[in-house]
């Protein structure tokens, strides 16, 4: 019986790390291409592996996350994730292969507090939206058998938020979290098992994957603590914008409830199901 080969770049990341994970000893599906790093910003090397492993599907979650560091090193920044995207989006059409391109909520510019959808004509401000948003159209333009992905403030894995939050809490360490910043926390649990789901599916475009609701960063590291066993207010408030702004990147999964395909669930439920799953209570 054949199983599609699956490709994942990036594949040490949040995202990357927990479709390995999820595929390791999958029936059907075999990974390829994990046996040594590809710079996916060399079309050449690309081109290479491309013809060594000859993905059915690749998976690209390689990408210069840091905000703060892309505003620092656009040149970076636009080579990672807009020419890695295009070297990708490019060679997989050449194998007839289906791409699956991970974005995120920073394609809008968060000016507005109303939800966007898919149909919604993204404005990103920062660096690394806009180059996220370039790495998109490549991907778009380049291959018509492909699925992008966004969803946003993604939790998973080793050095992650919730890391970073409990890190300070074992240490009993006070610190600020965002007021003016409102988004939705997502798990990388989740967006991997929407993943798994259109793997073989015939959908294609853009597909909205966040959960359902809406936080401050300060509210959303209460959360973490409380459900963590640590003292709440050991995080108190800040603002980081200019002006009394606020900075709100929510996403409507408008094709997924459109389609039926999948349901997010709520923000606060997936991070207690979340932290129940990976022990990460205060004690273990």
């Amino acid at each position: 019986m054949h199983r599609d080969s699956i490709w994942i770049t990036g594949a040490s990341g949040k995202v990357g790390s927990e479709l390995m994970a999820r595929f390791k000893n999958h029936v059907d599906y075999r990974i390829v291409g994990t046996n040594m790093d590809v710079d996916v910003t060399d079309i050449k090397a690309v081109e290479q592996a491309m013809e060594i492993y000859r993905p059915d599907i690749i998976i690209n979650c390689a990408s210069l996350s840091d905000a703060a560091y892309c505003e620092d090193h656009m040149v970076e920044a636009f080579k990672v994730n807009a020419l890695g995207a295009r070297n990708l989006a490019s060679m997989s059409r050449r194998l007839n292969a289906k791409i699956i391109h991970l974005s995120t909520d920073d394609v809008f510019g968060g000016e507005h507090a109303t939800r966007k959808t898919e149909f919604d004509f993204p404005t990103p401000v920062s660096v690394y939206g806009r180059s996220k948003l370039a790495g998109e159209s490549f991907v778009r333009e380049l291959n018509p058998k492909h699925l992008i992905i966004r969803s946003s403030w993604v939790y998973g894995g080793k050095n992650d938020y919730i890391s970073w939050v409990l890190s300070k809490a074992r240490k009993g360490e006070a610190f600020t979290a965002a007021v003016d910043k409102i988004s939705t926390p997502t798990s990388t649990d989740q967006i991997a098992e929407f993943i798994e789901i259109m793997l073989d599916k015939q959908e294609y475009g853009i597909y909205h994957a966040s959960c359902e609701g809406a936080c401050t960063r300060h509210e959303y590291t209460r959360a973490i603590l409380s459900l963590t066993g640590y003292d709440k207010d050991l995080v108190s408030a800040a603002y980081e914008n200019n002006h009394g702004a606020v900075t709100t990147t929510l996403l409507e999964n408008l094709m997924m409830k459109m389609t039926g395909l999948y349901e997010m669930p709520d923000w606060r439920e997936e991070l207690k199901r979340y932290i129940e799953k990976h022990n990460l209570g205060k004690g273990n």
